[in-house]
């Protein structure tokens, strides 16, 4: 048998060249992330660059307004932000502290009626100090990223540079007569239309959470919210892990019954905007598979550490919309998916493939 036309054999090869770009993914990870930022980042605005430009503003005053309003944005989350998670850090201990003394009673109170526990393997096995540490270096994580403002912004300003006149530089590259340009046109719009209006439902969850738990004096609320804004973009698994350490913190000042409450805020913000308002807005025809969430969160987070777990799920549904924007492998986008496409969505894959 010829060993190129093999299937084993480029089964093989396509296995190798995964491992080789996967161990050069996390060789560059101090890289890649900065640079994956100012991608996301350029994307998310990428609508109203858009939007000035129809309205006749100049492209390089649009660029000057843009990169303005996320320096703006930046150093308000830093001046809000950056002393709570410094003061959360310092003070971290004494809550992983007082939570192992907390889970330690309980225990004990089990053990004293009747239910044989091994105290020590118990005490290992189960410590949610570590869920505050894991939130607390995610935030850390992500603060010390942003030491590279000044490259981020500077990579930012050329991606949006380049936006302008990259379709007609693609279009004469391929040489054809517009359909690479219907391609781009599509899945760019695609891609916006889901960073645009997840940020803002992101930014939406993050505040009412963050107004929440004001309410009920737990600290950190700024902070918190942050979290829950970031963490939003993970479906299912972002909104829990976003709360765990919020309602801990709440358990540890005020007791169950706050601790209870904010839990019970974090589930109706997440249900009322998660499983209501979104769907209206954006429909399903983006929604991934439970398994790929997970396994995107794993697979990133691995790679290129906390800030890869926060980028993961806007790289897959990137991944997932341009595979279902060409009809070679639109069938890649839909077993993706979490269910059945929309009739739009399907209808341009066949349009695409035929």
């Amino acid at each position: 048998m010829n060993r190129e036309s093999s299937p084993m054999a480029r089964g093989i090869v396509i296995a190798a060249a995964f491992v080789v770009l996967v161990a050069g993914l996390k060789a560059a990870e101090t890289l890649l992330v900065p640079f994956l930022l100012s991608v996301f980042i350029a994307l998310i605005f990428s609508p109203l660059l858009a939007w000035l430009k129809r309205h006749r503003v100049p492209n390089a005053i649009a660029i000057c307004l843009i990169i303005a309003l996320v320096v703006l944005a930046g150093w308000l989350i830093g001046i809000l932000v950056g002393a709570s998670i410094n003061d959360f850090r310092q003070n971290l201990p004494q809550y992983q502290e007082r939570l192992q003394q907390m889970s330690g009673g309980s225990l004990t109170w089990l053990s004293e009626r009747g239910m044989t526990l091994d105290m020590e393997q118990m005490r290992q096995s189960f410590d949610p100090g570590k869920v505050m540490q894991l939130a607390g270096n995610t935030l850390s994580s992500f603060g010390n990223v942003m030491t590279n403002a000044f490259m981020i912004l500077l990579t930012v300003i050329f991606i949006l540079a380049e936006e302008v006149g990259f379709s007609d530089k693609l279009q004469a590259a391929r040489q054809d007569t517009g359909a690479t340009r219907e391609a781009l046109v599509r899945f760019t719009q695609s891609v916006n239309s889901y960073l645009s209006i997840k940020s803002l439902l992101s930014l939406l969850t993050g505040v009412l959470v963050m107004i929440w738990l004001w309410i009920l004096g737990v600290d950190y609320p700024v902070m918190w919210g942050l979290l829950a804004f970031l963490l939003n973009f993970v479906p299912t698994v972002g909104s829990i892990i976003a709360a765990v350490p919020a309602v801990l913190l709440a358990l540890i000042q005020h007791g169950p019954l706050s601790a209870g409450l904010a839990a019970l805020g974090y589930l109706v913000v997440n249900v009322a905007i998660g499983n209501a308002l979104e769907p209206r807005v954006m429909g399903r025809g983006l929604n991934l598979s439970p398994l790929v969430v997970f396994l995107s969160l794993v697979f990133w987070g691995w790679v290129l550490g906390p800030v890869g777990m926060l980028l993961s799920i806007p790289l897959t549904i990137m991944v997932k919309i341009a595979l279902e924007n060409h009809g070679d492998t639109y069938w890649l986008g839909v077993m993706l998916g979490a269910g059945a496409q929309p009739q739009s969505t399907s209808s341009n894959g066949d349009e695409q493939s035929g």
